[in-house]
């Protein structure tokens, strides 16, 4: 039996036993979205892109479903913050927006566990959310964290007009769709933090060189040392209040036109 976090006090309506083929069609859907997860880690697309890709895989995944939503959060403060979020259907954004402070996503995301409710607009542990909700017509929710080891990434949402749309089968195959989900989305922003930290890099080498020429611009005009030209290329970045590549950028260009003047002269 799958292990989750079920509504309280709610006893679901029992569901029919699945035949061995739907079963089998069940895993190939996994299958076939598990594939889809392994060909987005090689395919260095942007975070955004897929997010995109992973709650359309999800849709494949999860048995019942009529929209998800993966939302990817920010865990370096105190309390973790959104950071960027994809839905497959405009019921689901709007769902989120009635999750500013509870609501199934943020409750697995706080547990670590999946999250079921079968009757949303009657679930106890979201009073605020529940009156929301219960007017759209969406009444199950399978909330599942995405998690690389101890580190939590965010959280699929998968939502379901029918009441009690998600049994253990569908926990069960959510759970085993969300942990390769959750390396795919890991690593896209490992690779994203990478290369901006690569244009950085390449940024400071080019405004270093700049300022290192507006040195010796300075120290040939005046005659003093390396030291003093900085210090002096500093202080006009400061009385200008502007910064100090942007001096530097301004001095250099000054002195090449200065010196295709003198060529044409």
């Amino acid at each position: 039996m799958a292990d989750y976090d079920p509504q309280p006090g709610r006893v679901s309506v029992p569901q029919p036993d699945l035949t061995a083929a739907q079963r089998e069609a069940d895993d190939l859907d996994l299958y076939a979205a598990l594939s889809g997860v392994a060909s987005l880690v090689a395919s260095g697309q942007g975070v955004m892109a897929l997010l995109d890709d992973v709650a359309e895989l999800a849709l494949r995944a999860i048995p019942g479903v009529d929209g998800v939503g993966v939302t990817v959060v920010d865990t370096s403060a105190d309390a973790p913050s959104i950071k960027a979020r994809a839905v497959t259907a405009q019921f689901v954004a709007d769902l989120d927006k009635l999750q500013d402070n509870e609501g199934p996503f943020l409750t697995c995301m706080q547990t670590r566990r999946p999250t079921v409710s079968g009757s949303l607009g009657s679930d106890g542990r979201w009073p605020h959310f529940a009156g929301g909700v219960a007017r759209m017509g969406v009444h199950s929710a399978l909330a599942l964290p995405m998690l690389v080891g101890d580190q939590l990434v965010g959280a699929i949402a998968a939502y379901a007009h029918r009441r009690d749309a998600f049994d253990d089968h569908a926990v069960d195959l959510g759970s085993r769709f969300a942990g390769p989900a959750a390396a795919s989305v890991y690593n896209a922003q490992l690779l994203g933090r990478a290369q901006e930290r690569t244009k950085q890099l390449q940024d400071a080498l080019g405004t270093r060189a700049v300022i290192d020429q507006a040195i010796g611009i300075i120290r040939a005009r005046s005659g003093i040392g390396a030291q003093e030209a900085f210090d002096r290329l500093i202080r006009m970045s400061q009385a200008e209040n502007v910064k100090l590549h942007i001096v530097a950028e301004r001095l250099v260009d000054e002195a090449v036109r200065r010196a295709r003047a003198r060529r044409r002269g």
